[in-house]
């Protein structure tokens, strides 16, 4: 394990020791407790998250020898606490581009009016189960009176369904118009 400080590091890598300080802030490089480099570890970091797309034109890429892989050195860092999914630059960039696409082709489905807002949708359904609620509890009262009259089952039960198709037909008519008036009113 080589301790280099970030003026030896920077001038090891041929780099200006602000950029050395910029990869600190950043977290890029693995620093000892006392703030030193630590060369073998900082390196393996840096491979591990570095834009692909931003290859080294200079060719400064320290060539791997050894085709071993070997795990990173923390010094001061238990072994338990490393997450074992290091990052990688392209898997995130990847998952970011799909979570973006995913975001604008909902967006579109929106503005084509394929999707709408849960909420409303929620509002409405709810809306529309307590109208059809209503129609029907209102309906002992208004029939009552008539029914009490009738003598034959067969007319009572014949009455008893042509009302609440009726209510189920007005309760229909009305949610759809509900909804759609709900579904245009917010988009």
């Amino acid at each position: 394990m080589t301790i280099l400080t970030r003026t030896e590091y920077a001038a090891s890598k041929g780099w200006s020791r602000q950029y050395v300080g910029k990869l600190v802030q950043r977290g890029r490089l693995v620093l000892t407790l006392d703030g030193k480099v630590d060369v073998e570890a900082s390196e393996q970091y840096l491979t591990m998250t570095s834009d692909p797309s931003r290859s080294n034109s200079l060719g400064n890429l320290p060539v791997v020898l050894n085709t071993q892989e070997r795990e990173p050195e923390f010094p001061h860092v238990s072994p338990g606490t490393i997450s074992p999914a290091a990052p990688d630059y392209q898997k995130a960039r990847t998952r970011l581009a799909l979570a973006q696409a995913e975001k604008a082709e909902s967006e579109v489905r929106k503005a084509n009016g394929e999707l709408v807002e849960r909420s409303v949708v929620d509002e409405a359904a709810f809306s529309s189960g307590r109208m059809v609620r209503d129609l029907l509890l209102a309906l002992p009262a208004k029939l009552a009176p008539e029914l009490s009259a009738m003598g034959d089952p067969w007319d009572i039960e014949k009455h008893l369904m042509q009302e609440i198709r009726s209510a189920l037909e007005d309760a229909e008519r009305i949610s759809t118009e509900d909804f759609i008036h709900a579904v245009t009113t917010t988009s």
